[in-house]
């Protein structure tokens, strides 16, 4: 599966650079839009393009106007999970990779689904370790 992310400004830039290291294809957000460009437009044009859509906006489902784009506009979209440096939750989304290609495979958009970093606990016994997605709509 050749999927293209697209991150949000909200994710800066250490971010999308981390995942491109790690051999992804990634568009970020300051290289198609202007800063303060209405999310709704952009989900828009992320969609019509059929790149998944990656935030760290946790409140973008309760935003009626941004939930009606990913309704309409049949986003993919990933929200990126957990108070930690960006850095951090991109080496733990690569590390998670495997596990979010299944989950978009398994779910047609339009879709949000919450990326969870590994526990500190499962850190510590392996440092490579995986974390988890979790569909957060449509509810299951």
């Amino acid at each position: 599966m050749s999927v293209v992310f697209f991150t949000d400004r909200d994710l800066g830039l250490q971010f999308p650079d981390i995942l491109r290291s790690a051999a992804l294809t990634v568009e970020r957000h300051a290289d198609h839009f202007p800063d303060d460009c209405p999310d709704d437009v952009w989900l828009s044009s992320v969609a019509a393009r059929g790149w998944v859509a990656l935030t760290h906006d946790s409140r973008i489902r309760y935003k009626p106007n941004e939930l009606a784009a990913i309704i309409a506009h049949r986003v993919a979209l990933l929200v990126i999970v957990g108070k930690a440096p960006y850095p951090e939750l991109a080496h733990s989304f690569v590390a998670t990779l495997d596990r979010i290609l299944a989950f978009l495979n398994d779910h047609p958009p339009p879709v949000i689904g919450k990326v969870y970093r590994p526990s500190q606990t499962d850190l510590t016994t392996n440092p490579a370790a995986h974390g988890r997605v979790e569909l957060w709509y449509p509810q299951p």
